[in-house]
């Protein structure tokens, strides 16, 4: 009976015990929720292209918490005004292109504190559909932060249809804009890659990539097939140009991204008139999955999803080759507007 009522005691102290130490682990990451929501040590940035709007920036973002709440719809009215919470329309958008990085750059820049993202791809001005609801609409999509804070979303079939730099000029002619390319010839395999996953998926068959990039009739690139004309950058970019000045624009380098994120960061940060906050303890090397993690503070790291970094087929050496020659005019001059110069073959 002694021996009964030891081991049901025992039990009973594993049992609180393990509370305990959960409790604890919660109060942790509240209070860490809670700190980010405190304004500290305001620092004055700029934002627009007239550097008129100042930012006070917090020393931790605040993405978890509260905001959770809100993004889930439970946060009252009263809520969001004591704490000065709006849903504002992008100050920047990551317009493509896409299988360059969007996703990664995004997530990237919702590092610092001064930067707020919306989660999922909006498709506001290249669907007609979501389009006519209007601005109201697009700006309610949006999540909530900070009014000094710079919202910023992704759509990477933004940069090649022919309606969205119209559409964006007429929201804000003003606006910063961030494209995102990769060599060619790699994003165009990428691409091919994600569509091909999505047919595996399905258990559908699909033509091999060789099929698809060069013509069967005339034995060269075929221009009309998607993943091609994506990846001629310089295309797309002469027609938003129509709209906005290059001085708009800023250029991040895929391929760098992947290897070395810190500098190109550290240049869209300058692009963005944001004091620098992104540092290299906020990106560490994941071994495990080849590519940067990210790390928001000691509670909060974040890792891409594993849909990203899939792995190509191999291609038939002569169809890269044919490739890389028929994009090299179109890589020079595109250099030769963005100001920017890349390793492409």
């Amino acid at each position: 009976m002694l021996f009964k009522q030891q081991v049901l005691l025992r039990q009973k102290l594993f049992v609180l015990g393990s509370l305990a130490v959960g409790s604890l682990l919660y109060l942790v990451a509240r209070v860490g929720s809670l700190d980010r929501l405190q304004p500290l040590c305001p620092i004055d940035g700029r934002l627009g292209p007239h550097g008129q709007d100042e930012i006070p920036l917090r020393a931790l973002q605040f993405k978890r918490g509260l905001l959770h709440e809100f993004r889930k719809g439970n946060a009252t009215k009263e809520q969001i005004r004591l704490h000065n919470l709006v849903q504002q329309l992008p100050k920047a958008i990551i317009i493509g292109v896409r299988k360059g990085g969007t996703r990664a750059l995004l997530e990237m820049l919702n590092l610092h504190p001064a930067v707020v993202k919306a989660s999922q791809e909006i498709h506001f001005f290249d669907n007609d559909e979501n389009y006519a609801k209007g601005i109201e609409w697009y700006r309610k999509k949006m999540p909530f932060s900070y009014p000094h804070q710079i919202t910023i979303e992704k759509s990477p079939a933004y940069f090649i249809t022919e309606e969205v730099p119209e559409r964006i000029y007429k929201m804000n002619s003003s606006i910063k804009l961030l494209i995102i390319v990769r060599e060619p010839t790699t994003r165009a395999i990428s691409d091919y890659t994600q569509v091909l996953e999505g047919k595996e998926r399905k258990n559908k068959t699909y033509y091999k990539f060789e099929k698809l990039a060069i013509d069967p009739n005339t034995c060269e690139v075929n221009t009309k097939y998607k993943a091609v004309r994506t990846s001629i950058y310089t295309k797309h970019l002469e027609r938003w140009l129509k709209y906005f000045p290059i001085e708009q624009f800023h250029i991040v380098d895929g391929d760098r991204l992947i290897t070395e994120p810190l500098p190109e960061l550290q240049l869209v940060e300058k692009f963005l008139n944001l004091p620098p906050r992104i540092s290299q303890y906020n990106l560490y090397f994941n071994a495990t999955r080849g590519f940067y993690c990210l790390r928001f503070n000691i509670v909060f790291n974040k890792c891409l999803a594993g849909s990203k970094g899939r792995i190509h087929p191999e291609v038939d050496t002569s169809v890269i080759t044919k490739l890389r020659k028929f994009f090299h005019p179109f890589n020079q001059k595109f250099y030769q507007i963005t100001g920017r110069t890349f390793k492409w073959p």
